[in-house]
């Protein structure tokens, strides 16, 4: 650094938008899209979508070509849960109001420059949040875990470590003029979205292990989604200055 030159913030302005009320399954879904439509307009800024989602099974694009989706879709919805295929790739995820997600929007006008970086470095973000309260939390995939990801999130268990569960999955989209990277957390009530997985990927006829499936609070049971949610925010401190927005100004 030269002395007498001022020191220059490169941190993004992130603009925090806190989701109070699911909009609904698909529309939840649809909305992260449309928010990245009004960042690579010029509409919206860099920001953070934080909600906790309706019971939802995600599936891949793969996932609805398998002959046994239909069967999937139903054993879903006999559990509670609303089946949806996504835009990005990867195979069936599923979350509900015990999980925190987190949409997180750039424009940019070179969105394709660091694409996988993002997903390192924002993987590393989200396992240190998980840190931040408590939670043996690490970057990498884990054997047979569902909807596997080079960069998911996993947790150790403290007393048992070759007991390890997937705990956040990351997916991102790129398009010109912005990307959108959405992160899911399950910390609260892991039983449903294991039964749920393990029914759907029966019926896609696809192998995994059910034991990776789990939730930040089996690991330390007093931790919930508030806490998690305020550690990630912290965490992204790191990255960008954080000012709270009006979710309310984003809808029609």
């Amino acid at each position: 650094m030269t002395e007498g030159n001022p020191v220059v913030s490169e941190k993004p302005q992130l603009t925090l938008y806190r989701q109070v009320e699911s909009l609904g399954a698909a529309e939840d879904l649809d909305f992260a899209l449309d928010l990245l439509q009004r960042a690579r307009s010029g509409r919206l800024g860099p920001c953070l979508r934080l909600y906790r989602p309706q019971p939802t099974v995600a599936f891949g694009q793969r996932d609805a070509k398998l002959p046994g989706f239909a069967a999937a879709e139903e054993a879903c919805r006999v559990r509670g849960f609303e089946p949806l295929v996504r835009k990005a790739g990867g195979r069936a995820a599923a979350y509900h109001q015990g999980t925190l997600v987190i949409d997180h929007v750039e424009p940019h006008p070179d969105a394709i420059v660091r694409a996988k970086a993002r997903f390192s470095q924002f993987g590393e973000l989200l396992a240190g949040a998980l840190r931040g309260v408590g939670v043996h939390a690490a970057v990498g995939e884990i054997p047979g875990e569902y909807c596997p990801g080079e960069f998911s999130v996993h947790g150790e268990d403290p007393d048992f470590p070759a007991h390890r569960i997937k705990l956040i999955g990351t997916a991102q989209r790129v398009v010109s003029g912005g990307w959108l990277f959405s992160s899911v957390i399950v910390v609260e009530d892991s039983g449903p979205i294991r039964d749920v997985l393990t029914a759907t990927y029966d019926a896609l006829g696809l192998e995994w292990d059910p034991a990776t499936a789990g939730a930040a609070n089996d690991l330390l049971p007093h931790v919930d989604v508030t806490a998690v949610e305020a550690a990630v925010v912290d965490a992204y401190r790191a990255y960008g200055d954080i000012h709270d927005g009006d979710f309310r100004t984003l809808l029609p």
